[in-house]
């Protein structure tokens, strides 16, 4: 069955589809508060922004969100999975919800323009000196992140349970949430009942919440491939056995992959981003060496596809008479995210309520990758990631009409419209948690 499918199956259940939309608003005290508290999440953001930092060396984001869960009341643990933050509130008895936020910036020299755009640099894991910059959202993320805590902390009344914050160290890399569940986080904490995340998005109007239904962000691998050949004149290519031509060959043999070997149906992606060989134009190299991403949704495809890839590489090296097969080594990354359509069905009415109907719009799925599916791989945990609009919505009608795009997330030029869209994720954020964690009468 389809995600929307599965979706329309769970609002019909639950009494939602053909419901009157209720009111776009939260509980007066949390308005209120919102509105006093946006200038101190506004300078948040802007102070992320100006000081990026590389995942798993979030040593300063992670001490500033630290300190500000700490004055909160929350009970703080750092260094969970190398950077991250766990900060944990018991507030009488109820499920434990977790909500993250990913703290990692992209090596990427910010060209945005804005007063308190990034100039900071740092070392990589190459040894080599880039430019940082909150190219992702991440920023606004943790801005969101620390209105809602504080609303919360602020409002104990109004709930029941144990709130769980995480501060995600390398969502960029695909294994900050690895790490932290390595490193004990559902053992040495409150395993959650729920978890929750959000992340803004350049393709709907500032302020949009936008949901998707079981499998929404793809599964991501990194292939690395080299193939060996035999060096020689490329005045006589004869003499030699080029493996330029056999890479080449390759690249296109994959696209047979998605084309021919794969159900329509099920995404794929084989993209073939760097390939490197040879130094000048009249010598044939000994080697080539290729690196993949490859991106599904089922894990039935997945294992089948890297399998596929290393069979392709290594029959078009015998056909070409290559001196020995080529080296093909899988650098796993991460699980597709799914989210949970029960608990999807429910947050879409809360989220109506808290912004107003015409804020909330199902989206399709993407093949991106997100790894706060580990989360949700967890024996007893329902996850949900929950997508935010964050351009201006006069600016994206007038770039689809011009037929030009926009900048989008990891691009040089990425810079949320961060008021509206900062505000309506934590109003959504504060709604899904008042509603999961409603004390009961």
């Amino acid at each position: 069955m389809k995600s929307s499918n599965i979706l329309r199956s769970v609002l019909f259940l639950t009494g939602l589809i053909g419901a009157g939309a209720g009111a776009a608003n939260l509980p007066a005290p949390f308005a209120e508060q919102l509105n006093a508290n946006y200038p101190a999440i506004e300078n948040l953001y802007q102070d992320l922004h100006r000081n990026p930092e590389l995942g798993f060396n979030e040593h300063q984001t992670a001490a500033k969100l630290a300190e500000l869960a700490r004055k909160l009341g929350f009970e703080v643990t750092t260094g969970v999975g190398g950077t991250g933050v766990v900060a944990i509130m018991k507030n009488g008895p109820g499920p434990t919800v977790m909500l993250r936020t990913e703290m990692d910036a992209l090596p990427v020299q910010e060209k945005t323009g804005l007063p308190f755009a990034s100039k900071a640099t740092a070392k990589n894991a190459a040894g080599e000196t880039v430019s940082l910059a909150h190219a992702c959202g991440h920023d606004l993320h943790m801005s969101a992140w620390y209105g809602t805590a504080k609303l919360m902390a602020d409002n104990r009344k109004a709930w029941s349970g144990t709130l769980m914050l995480i501060g995600q160290p390398s969502e960029e890399t695909v294994h900050g949430a690895e790490a932290m569940l390595k490193d004990g986080l559902f053992k040495r904490f409150p395993k959650p009942d729920y978890a929750l995340s959000f992340h803004d998005d350049a393709t709907m109007p500032s302020g949009t919440i936008m949901y998707h239904a079981g499998p929404f962000r793809a599964s991501s691998d990194v292939v690395n491939i080299t193939v060996f050949g035999q060096g020689g004149h490329g005045a006589v290519p004869h003499e030699a056995r080029d493996p330029i031509v056999i890479a080449s060959r390759i690249v296109l043999a994959l696209q047979t992959l998605v084309a021919r070997e794969n159900n329509p149906i099920d995404p794929l992606v084989i993209t073939v981003g760097s390939i490197h060989g040879g130094t000048v134009a009249n010598i044939i190299p000994d080697q080539v060496k290729l690196s993949l991403s490859v991106r599904t949704f089922k894990p039935e495809v997945r294992k089948r596809v890297l399998a596929s890839i290393a069979r392709e590489a290594k029959g078009e090296a015998m056909a070409a008479g290559a001196p020995k097969e080529p080296l093909v080594q899988v650098e796993p990354g991460t699980d597709s995210v799914y989210n949970d359509p029960e608990l999807i069905g429910r947050m879409v009415k809360t989220v109506q309520g808290a912004v107003g109907p015409e804020f909330v719009k199902e989206m399709p799925a993407k093949m991106t990758s997100e790894d706060f599916s580990q989360y949700g791989l967890q024996p007893g945990v329902k996850a949900v990631l929950l997508h935010v609009g964050a351009v201006d919505g006069a600016r994206l009608e007038a770039a689809k009409k011009a037929g030009q795009p926009l900048p989008g997330t990891h691009s040089p030029q990425w810079a949320p419209d961060f008021k509206p869209t900062v505000v309506n994720t934590i109003k959504a954020e504060i709604a899904i948690l008042l509603d999961l964690m409603a004390p009961k009468k």
